[in-house]
């Protein structure tokens, strides 16, 4: 059952957490079972810093089984040769029963993770139950192609599933984006081997039990929890992985290519790190909005975003009155007890998330970076994982604040003279997921989106999307892309047939 969080109570959400049940175990052809060494890891609340559950630590032997029991499945052809009618169906059911049990999955992801109840409710769940919608109904409308080929000849082109298709999945956002690798690999017709992140495995393991009763066949999806180089690994490295998807930080989608180039050279699709760049002229059509637009782009889920809008890269004739905005929209993301609906920033997701963000913030400060909001640790919360709202004025792009990935709430203000300059800042990053521009000049908006080196360039907007729009990077920040039908390509070979007629 869905319902509201405005009409649901802090109390009747704690009250809520005692009733739920959490899987424990891996998910492995079609039943749970214990990690074939027996051990075991904890899975903890971030807000709190409670254990949850123990929950089963695959390693090399535990993914071997799952991928063997994947492979069998696609050759049995069950779920593989299935119509695509039929395998629409099958995951609108799994979607219809999401749908229905919303509240569960949001509760166990706010619990899990440390975002706010309001976000798992009406972002997460709603997402995760679109991502799965989508590709339902896009299957049985991709069509194949006929070559233009001579006279005497027939030559057609076909997608085909690759087999078994392993995806890694990070834990910002643990359910949406198990749902962007699954979807189309499922869809499609593949067999599937998923890892959850070690630190948010709860969500993907609730939801494997739902696909069971939905009635997807056994061994076409399979979920290993455990750690990265453990579990991780092995998946890069099976030599029965046809193709695997990666969300998560550069330096692993790196690993993961070599681990392709050292076994069988499976697909690889990578959407790595961001900083993102959200440039706002002089001539920014709404202030305001685009105020309250930039701080919940980088403060929206603690920060936690890979195309968080983290390098705010602004022109000087509206500096000032620019930062006064969203200095005051920043105030509306006071972090809270991610249980309470009024809460709009939660916890993150370790103590050791934590002091990263904390020291990152420390060495800019150190190297003359000025704090103009946040900037310390919050105390007197449950755990030490929570961090307010940070701006910091007077960055350089030289400093390590404006070229790493931070992965929290913290804000780096940079201000040019020029649209031309805002580009060079902007372009002077080894990363290139997205970018954002704001400006009343349909011209200017146009040459920068074509001189910006992004996968992703938002005008008068920042971090919209849908799903018929592809999302990844460029530069070090990934290859492939998901969402939309280009996501096909992640998992599907293309297949010619020659017909001598």
């Amino acid at each position: 059952m869905t319902t509201s969080v405005s009409d649901t109570s802090l109390s009747e959400w704690q009250a809520r957490v005692g009733q739920l049940e959490f899987e424990r175990d891996a998910f492995i052809d079609g039943g749970f079972v214990p990690s074939n060494s027996g051990r075991r890891f904890a899975s903890s609340n971030p807000a709190t810093g409670e254990v949850l559950v123990e929950v089963a630590r695959c390693d090399g032997e535990d993914v071997d089984a799952a991928v063997a029991a994947a492979r069998r499945a696609f050759q049995q052809g069950d779920w593989s040769q299935a119509s695509p009618a039929r395998r629409r169906d099958v995951l609108l059911k799994i979607a219809d029963m999401l749908q229905a049990e919303a509240d569960a999955f949001a509760l166990t992801e706010t619990l899990d993770v440390g975002k706010p109840i309001r976000d798992s409710l009406t972002v997460d769940v709603p997402a995760a139950e679109r991502c799965l919608r989508w590709y339902a109904e896009a299957i049985d409308k991709v069509y194949g192609e006929v070559a233009p080929t001579a006279t005497g000849t027939l030559a057609t082109v076909r997608r085909v599933p690759v087999g078994v298709v392993a995806a890694v999945v990070p834990w910002n956002f643990p359910l949406v984006m198990a749902m962007t690798k699954l979807a189309p690999a499922l869809a499609a017709g593949n067999s599937v081997v998923i890892k959850p992140a070690e630190q948010s495995p709860l969500s993907l393991l609730r939801f494997a039990r739902l696909a069971q009763r939905a009635g997807l066949p056994k061994g076409v999806l399979n979920v290993v929890p455990g750690f990265g180089e453990e579990a991780g690994q092995a998946l890069g490295l099976h030599p029965d992985v046809q193709a695997l998807s990666f969300t998560g930080s550069t330096a692993v989608g790196k690993a993961f290519l070599r681990y392709a180039g050292d076994s069988n050279m499976k697909k690889v699709s990578l959407e790595c790190g961001g900083k993102s760049a959200n440039i706002v002229l002089d001539d920014c059509p709404d202030i305001d909005a685009a105020a309250r637009a930039s701080a919940a782009a980088i403060f929206f889920n603690q920060g936690e975003i890979c195309n968080a809008g983290s390098r705010l890269i602004v022109q000087s004739g509206i500096r000032e009155r620019f930062l006064e905005a969203l200095l005051e929209a920043a105030r509306d993301f006071a972090p809270g007890n991610p249980l309470d609906p009024d809460t709009r920033m939660g916890a993150l997701i370790s103590p050791e998330h934590c002091r990263t963000v904390s020291g990152y913030v420390d060495r800019a400060r150190h190297q003359g970076a000025r704090v103009l909001i946040g900037g310390e640790p919050l105390t007197g919360l449950t755990a030490e994982t929570f961090y307010p709202p940070t701006v910091l004025d007077e960055v350089s792009n030289r400093m390590e604040i404006a070229s790493e990935e931070i992965f929290g709430p913290v804000l780096c203000v940079l201000t040019v003279e020029t649209a031309e300059e805002a580009v060079q800042l902007a372009n002077d990053s080894r990363y290139g997921l997205a970018a954002a521009v704001w400006t009343r000049d349909l011209s200017t908006a146009f040459r920068m989106e074509q001189a910006l080196e992004a996968g992703t360039v938002w005008i008068n907007a920042i971090r919209a999307g849908d799903m018929s729009v592809p999302f990844g990077g460029m530069k070090e920040s990934g290859l492939g892309r998901d969402k939309s039908l280009h996501a096909f390509d992640n998992v599907t070979h293309l297949k010619s047939t020659w017909v001598a007629l």
